[in-house]
C-alpha cells in the first residue's frame, strides 16, 4: 500500500538544507548574506562587506528609487540645457529658492554631481551582482542536477508505492518521462535526478543585464543627442547644419560633425478640420509635403509628415509640432519702390488660429523726403472673419482671412546688440502714422488690398497667405538600444517571476520481500502548490506504467489495489 509522510515539523529551511546535503542546495545564484563578525573586520574586511552590500539586490533597488525620486525636479524644475529663458524667469521670480537651487544642482540635475553619482552606483551594483551570477549559473548549467538524498521523505512533496516491476525498468520510465517533460535528468546510482526552471534564473539575469544597457543606452543617448526647432514657410527649405535652426541644444559629447547630412523643402501643408458638431474646429489633417535628399548629392524623394508619424532620415527623426500662417506682405517706400517682399509668420493665440506677429523692415525705406528710415507693422491675422468678431478668429482654416495692420516708423533698436524677438515691437524709439483723424493709421485687409502711408511715405500690400509649419529634428543615439532593453527586461522580469525553479528525484529499490519500492519527491525554491501538483502528475504517469502492488500475498484481507499517487500527493501537499 502507498504510504504519504506529513513532513510539515517545524524545521527551517537552513537545517532542512543541511540535511539534504547537495540535493537541497540553493536553487538560484543568488548569493547568501552573511552577517558580518563586526569586532574582528579589518580593512580587507570591510571593504568585502561593503562591496557585498552595493552588490545586493535591497541596495540595487533603492538605488532604482533614488534615481527616479532624483528624476522628479528635473521634470519639474527648468533645465539649464533644455531651457534657459525659463531658467532666467525662474531666477527672477524665485530670489531665495534659485541659490539654493544652484548649490543642489537642481537646474541641470541630469549633469549634477550627486545624480551622477547614483547613476554610477546604480551601474557598479548591477555589474557586480551580475558577474559571479553569471559564473555561478553557467556551472549549474554545465553541471548536473544534485543526486537524491538518503531520505526523500523529508522532502515537501513526495509519494511512495510498491510495484512488481524491476527497479531499472522504473528508472528507465521515470527518466525517459521526465526528459519528455523538459527536465534536466539522469541517473544517480539507484535513482533519478531531475530539475527545471532554469527560465527563471535566465530572466533574472537578463533582466539584470537589460537593466545595464538601459543605462548604458540612456547614458549615450545624453552626451551625443542633438535637438533643434526650425520653423518654414511652404517654399522655403532646411539644410542640416546648427547655423540653420531657430533653437539648437546638444549633449556634453556631441559635435557639428555628428549631424546627419540631408536637406528638406516644405512644398505644402495640408490642415483640414470638422467643419460642424460639437467638434467643430478639431483637426482631422495635418500633415506636410516634403522633398529631402540625404547627403550632398542624394536623390530627391517625396514623403508626408504627419503627427507622431516622423520622417526618419539615418538617425535623425524629424517631427511635425505646430502649424500656422504667414501673410505674404510688399511694402513699397514712397517712390513706389518694393522694399520689403516676403512672408511673414505669425505666432498662434488660440485653437482657431489667430495669430499676430510683426513685420519689420530694416533696410532700403525712405519716406517722401527721402530720409531713410526703418518700418514696424504690428500684424494681426483672423483666419475665419465674422462681422462682430474682430478680436478672434471663429475658425482655424482660412475661410475669410483678414490683417489688421499697425505701421509705425522710427529706430526699431535691432541697432543696440540687445537681442529681441521677431515677433514683438519695440516701440520706444518708434512713431505711430496717424490717419486724417490725427488717431493712430490702422486698418483691416484682405488679400489683395493696400494700406496707403499719409503723406505720401508709401503703401503696404497684403498679397495672399502661406502656411508654415515647425519641425522639430532630433538625433539621439541608443534609441533602439533602450528599446531592446526595455522589452528584455519586461520578459525577464515576467520570467524570474512566474517560472520556478524545481528538483525532482525517483528513486527505485528493492524491498526486503522482493517486491520494488519506488519513492518521488520534490523540491522548489519557494513554498508553492505546483511543485506537489506537478509531481503527483509525474507521479500517475509513472504509476500507470509501474502499477502498485499488494502489500503482501498472503493477506486477503488486503486491498489489492493502491491509492492514486496524484491523489496522495495533493492530500500531502494539504497537509503541509
Amino acid at each position: 500500500m502507498s504510504t504519504t509522510e506529513n513532513t510539515a515539523s517545524g524545521t527551517t529551511p537552513e537545517r532542512a538544507d543541511d540535511d539534504l546535503g547537495a540535493a537541497g542546495s540553493q536553487l538560484s545564484t543568488a548569493p547568501k548574506e552573511e552577517l558580518p563578525n563586526l569586532p574582528s573586520l579589518g580593512v580587507i574586511g570591510w571593504t568585502r562587506w561593503f562591496w557585498r552590500q552595493l552588490t545586493s539586490m535591497r541596495v540595487a533597488l533603492l538605488l532604482l528609487l533614488l534615481l527616479s525620486l532624483g528624476a522628479i525636479p528635473g521634470s519639474l524644475i527648468p533645465q539649464s540645457g533644455t531651457d534657459e529663458t525659463k531658467v532666467a524667469d525662474f531666477r527672477k521670480a524665485h530670489t531665495f529658492l534659485a541659490p539654493v537651487y544652484d548649490r543642489l544642482g537642481l537646474f541641470h540635475v541630469y549633469s549634477s554631481v550627486w545624480f551622477s553619482a547614483i547613476y554610477i552606483l546604480l551601474f557598479v551594483s548591477l555589474i557586480g551582482c551580475i558577474v559571479p551570477r553569471t559564473h555561478q549559473f553557467v556551472g549549474q548549467l554545465r553541471g548536473r542536477p544534485p543526486g537524491a538524498p538518503r531520505r526523500l521523505n523529508r522532502l515537501p512533496a513526495y509519494t511512495t508505492w510498491r510495484t512488481r516491476a524491476e527497479p531499472e525498468q522504473v528508472r528507465e520510465a521515470a527518466l525517459a518521462l521526465l526528459k519528455r517533460r523538459r527536465f534536466r535528468a539522469h541517473t544517480a546510482g539507484d535513482a533519478v535526478a531531475a530539475e527545471k526552471g532554469y527560465l527563471r534564473e535566465i530572466g533574472n539575469l537578463a533582466f539584470h543585464i537589460a537593466l545595464i544597457v538601459l543605462l548604458i543606452a540612456f547614458a549615450w543617448g545624453q552626451l551625443f543627442k542633438s535637438e533643434g526647432n526650425k520653423l518654414i514657410v511652404e517654399g522655403d527649405g532646411f539644410s542640416n547644419t546648427t547655423t540653420q535652426y531657430d533653437d539648437f541644444k546638444s549633449g556634453n559629447l556631441f559635435t557639428a560633425d555628428d549631424l546627419v547630412p540631408f536637406s528638406f523643402t516644405l512644398d505644402k501643408f495640408t490642415g483640414t478640420y470638422e467643419a460642424s458638431g460639437p467638434n467643430k474646429g478639431t483637426p482631422r489633417t495635418y500633415q506636410a509635403a516634403l522633398t529631402y535628399s540625404k547627403g550632398a548629392y542624394g536623390k530627391d524623394r517625396k514623403d508626408l509628415v504627419k503627427v507622431n508619424e516622423p520622417l526618419q532620415i539615418g538617425d535623425a527623426n524629424v517631427y511635425l509640432t505646430a502649424h500656422g500662417y504667414a501673410p505674404v506682405i510688399t511694402v513699397r517706400d514712397g517712390r513706389g519702390k518694393v522694399v520689403y517682399h516676403d512672408a511673414v509668420p505669425l505666432l498662434p493665440l488660440d485653437s482657431n488660429v489667430t495669430s499676430t506677429g510683426v513685420i519689420k523692415v530694416l533696410d532700403g525705406y525712405r519716406n517722401a523726403k527721402g530720409v531713410s528710415q526703418q518700418l514696424g507693422i504690428s500684424a494681426f491675422l483672423l483666419p475665419t472673419y465674422t462681422q462682430g468678431s474682430e478680436t478672434a478668429s471663429t475658425f482655424p482654416a482660412l475661410r475669410n482671412p483678414v490683417l489688421n495692420l499697425t505701421p509705425y516708423y522710427g529706430d526699431l533698436g535691432v541697432d543696440s546688440g540687445i537681442p529681441q524677438s521677431v515677433y514683438q515691437l519695440d516701440k520706444s524709439h518708434v512713431k505711430g502714422f496717424k490717419d486724417a483723424k490725427g488717431a493712430q493709421l490702422r486698418d483691416n485687409l484682405k488679400p489683395g488690398q493696400t494700406m496707403t502711408l499719409p503723406n505720401g511715405a508709401g503703401t503696404i500690400t497684403y498679397e495672399g497667405t502661406k502656411e508654415w509649419a515647425n519641425f522639430q529634428i532630433v538625433q539621439q543615439p541608443g534609441t533602439v538600444w533602450a528599446l531592446g532593453g526595455a522589452l528584455v527586461a519586461i520578459f525577464g522580469l515576467a520570467g524570474s517571476l512566474f517560472i520556478q525553479r524545481r528538483r525532482v528525484w525517483v528513486r527505485a529499490v528493492a524491498g526486503a520481500d522482493g517486491v520494488t519500492v519506488v519513492e518521488m519527491a520534490g523540491l522548489g525554491r519557494s513554498e508553492s502548490a505546483k511543485v506537489p501538483e506537478e509531481l503527483g502528475d509525474l507521479a500517475a504517469v509513472l504509476y500507470d506504467q509501474a502499477p502498485g502492488a499488494p502489500e503482501s500475498d498472503d493477506s486477503p484481507d488486503q486491498d489489492d489495489t493502491t491509492p492514486d499517487p496524484q491523489v496522495a500527493s495533493a492530500e500531502r501537499a494539504e497537509t503541509t
